[in-house]
């Protein structure tokens, strides 16, 4: 029997939308969904090729202990019960600070994150560590202080703009945006749009751009102060915009006055000539900005975002259509958190703070963990992640995730993670049970898909829902429900309105239980329906926040005290996804939740930086090592990489998946030859690799992709290039600074 099945693609952020075929309870042949609304029947290699995730080798079907260096299978009852006894006597011992959950960062689906945080939160603990805190600490920060909420990412209208600048961002390679590839040629093959690349290297999106200005590596920050400083002199500021919408402009104005722009310029080596023409360019049309890991991950990581929402500011592109607009989404990414409260935890070895969105920064763990203070991190939960692939100085993550007391990993394969746990958890695929994400970075819709189930899990596969819920459980964490509760989600169909009706009515009476209400549903709900995933989802619905019923309304769905029910049932009906919601376009500021109601561009805490951003610092701080003399960008984004995800290497055979890339004349200098095997040399360790010389590579700098350097069947396969990164290297908000890590490269 075979039968094609609408689903979506969970390699990347954009969650494509897929049919696959499903031939005798086995995913057999994937082609791109032309019905579903967002992707429009486009699917780049990698969703094409995701058969290579849902099937590898060494697939977990049971629990799995840690005894001495080998793992026996274990039932779950045994699992749940020894990880829950383990961690009721190291909080008792320790206090909840020694435990943190490490998820919420997978491509595929972020549900387990309700679950996890719910159970941590119930624990007593705030440690929650993701890929989120790894990547947008510093800029999400600054998105709180100047629009009011580190979850209010201003996305690009890019439908409606005249002009798109993509600074450190290669959208021809790694999307993260609907359809990257066929829009940016689309903006660049237009008379009446133009494409902007501002980025070191000549990347596939530079290639094709109208305009390519070529920085110095880590100048990004000097760049753009200058341009602001350029605008600000002649008088090009969109001075009614500033007056209507901005506040602080006049305490950060004396902070552009006196800068040698001149000088600044050569450090940045580029023509004056080409710069002004983008200051005049974005001081006259209507523009968006699309940021990637070459602003968030490079020198000044934080100051670039703050001043690239000044420059779009005074430019008065933030919050109007064809400029960077804060969407409306199903929810947040996160939970703002602000540092300046005694509520937010500070971490005790690093004094790290939550900056991105209630996520601390994965680098400073090891820090955490090796050290003597009492309430040091002795437990970590990881699910959806691998942390020693993924996050920077595996030297350091390998010795530290050693010394904890209790490592558990939930997973679908034996990662490199896992083989440091106590406890493996097998994890249903993405593939085996409901699941979606929350990247709502669509204007003016809102869009949404729940992945159904279309095939069957494996052995004893759980949802992490399922996992989470039953730790809790077995904690004392659930309150006991109301057999009425229980009765009324028992019905098959259930009437989900009146099980509803009977829930809020305890809730009422019960304050306290609010906090573990997915844990309820889980055990309702998600017991009827095999999914605490799907019954999370409709609790979401039933409570959504005001803005997500009145977008709801726009797109259909009339008010009432079932809309929440009738938009779960329109997600059921529809598993190509929809548009689910449609932000009011006559109030595009409508994102903005600041105290003035306004954008505000004073940061107290940025400002020495920003002041003492000048030509002669930042060409001194440039000078190159002579132990060091090249520049590392870790983390090239490719059409052959996807995390940690796609591990089995036949998905790329034939492909130059993972090579270390460098300019010619470079190579020439040192007598290497291309495809010969050399080695990369940093401060934190050394790796060896096949070389690629390549006019895209800027002299001086060195390429080489994420997500390689993993175990299969019995090899490693790729460079890990966590092993080249400091966990140390990087910035206040712990952002690595991985697009800017001094190195060497010497022939093996």
């Amino acid at each position: 029997m075979s039968e094609w099945k609408k689903t979506g693609c969970v390699l990347c952020a954009q969650n494509c939308g897929l049919e696959i075929l499903v031939e005798d309870g086995k995913m057999s042949r994937v082609r791109p969904d032309r019905d579903n609304p967002r992707s429009q029947g486009y699917a780049c290699r990698k969703g094409l090729n995701i058969l290579y995730y849902q099937y590898p080798k060494g697939r977990l079907t049971r629990p799995l202990k840690r005894v001495g260096e080998q793992f026996e299978p274990i039932s779950w009852n045994q699992a749940i019960e020894e990880i829950a006894d383990k961690l009721q006597n190291l909080i008792a011992a320790h206090g909840p600070r020694s435990l943190a959950y490490m998820g919420a960062s997978s491509q595929g689906g972020h549900f387990e994150a309700s679950f996890g945080a719910s159970l941590l939160k119930a624990l007593g603990s705030q440690y929650r560590y993701s890929s989120a805190g790894q990547e947008f600490s510093g800029s999400w920060w600054v998105n709180g202080r100047m629009l009011g909420k580190q979850y209010n990412i201003p996305v690009p209208d890019e439908h409606e703009t005249e002009m798109l600048v993509a600074w450190g961002w290669n959208g021809m390679q790694s999307h993260q945006m609907p359809r990257a590839p066929k829009v940016l040629r689309e903006i660049a093959k237009s008379s009446d749009k133009l494409l902007i690349v501002v980025d070191p290297r000549k990347s596939e999106t530079a290639e094709i751009a109208d305009i390519h200005l070529p920085l110095a590596p880590g100048t990004d920050a000097l760049l753009i102060k200058t341009m602001i400083s350029i605008i600000l002199k002649e008088g090009w500021e969109n001075r009614q915009y500033i007056e209507s919408h901005v506040e602080g402009f006049d305490q950060v104005r004396g902070w552009f006055t006196d800068s040698d722009r001149d000088a600044a310029l050569a450090v940045c080596r580029l023509e004056k000539r080409q710069v002004i023409e983008l200051c005049r360019l974005i001081t006259s049309k209507k523009w968006c900005v699309h940021t990637d890991l070459g602003v968030y991950m490079g020198r000044h990581s934080a100051v670039t975002s703050y001043l690239i929402n000044m420059l779009a500011a005074i430019c008065g592109v933030i919050g109007v259509r064809g400029g960077n607009i804060v969407p409306g989404m199903m929810m947040p990414l996160g939970s703002h958190a602000d540092e300046r409260s005694a509520k937010v935890w500070r971490t005790v070895a690093t004094g790290m703070f939550p900056a991105a969105a209630g996520f601390y920064p994965p680098a400073v763990v090891p820090e955490e963990i090796l050290n003597d203070h009492p309430d040091r991190l002795r437990a970590i939960l990881v699910n959806g992640c691998n942390p020693l692939r993924s996050y920077p100085d595996t030297a350091a993550y390998e010795k530290a995730f050693a010394a904890l007391d209790l490592l558990v990993v939930t997973d679908i394969v034996m990662s490199e993670t896992a083989r440091f746990a106590h406890y493996v958890l097998p994890s249903r695929t993405f593939y085996e049970t409901w699941d979606g994400t929350f990247f709502a970075w669509t204007y003016p819709q809102v869009y949404f898909q729940l992945r159904g189930p279309i095939v069957e899990p494996p052995g004893d596969c759980l949802e992490p829902s399922r996992i989470y819920t039953r730790l809790a459980e077995k904690l004392g964490l659930v309150p006991e429900i109301p057999e009425e509760i229980v009765q009324a989600s028992s019905g098959n169909p259930c009437n989900r309105l009146a099980f509803g009706a009977k829930l809020m009515a305890w809730a009422a009476k019960e304050p306290a239980i609010r906090s573990k209400m997915v844990l309820i549903l889980e055990k309702t709900l998600g017991t009827l329906w095999d999914s605490g995933n799907k019954a999370a989802l409709w609790g979401l619905l039933m409570t959504a926040q005001r803005d997500v019923r009145e977008n709801a309304v726009r797109a259909g769905f009339a008010p009432g005290i079932d809309q929440g029910d009738r938009m779960f049932q329109a997600i059921l009906d529809n598993p190509q996804g929809l548009w689910i919601g449609m932000a009011d376009t006559t109030k595009p500021m409508a994102g903005l939740q600041t105290k003035s109601g306004k954008i505000e561009l004073y940061i107290e805490e940025l400002q020495d930086e920003v002041t003492q951003l000048d030509a002669e610092r930042e060409r001194q701080a440039l000078m190159p090592a002579p132990e060091y003399p090249f520049i590392l960008q870790a983390g090239r984004h490719m059409q052959y990489n996807a995390n940690t995800l796609m591990r089995n290497p036949a998905w790329n055979v034939g492909k130059r998946a993972c090579t270390i890339a460098m300019h010619p004349g470079d190579a020439a200098a040192l007598h290497l030859l291309d495809g010969q095997r050399v080695q990369v040399i940093t401060e934190a360790g050394c790796e060896m690799g096949e070389l690629e010389t390549t006019d895209r590579v800027r002299p001086g700098t060195i390429l080489i992709p994420h997500g390689f350097g993993l175990h299969y069947d019995g090899e490693v396969y790729g460079v890990n290039v966590n092993r080249l990164t400091k966990n140390t290297h990087r910035d206040a908000f712990g952002t690595p600074l991985h697009r800017y890590v001094p190195c060497r490269i010497e022939a093996d």
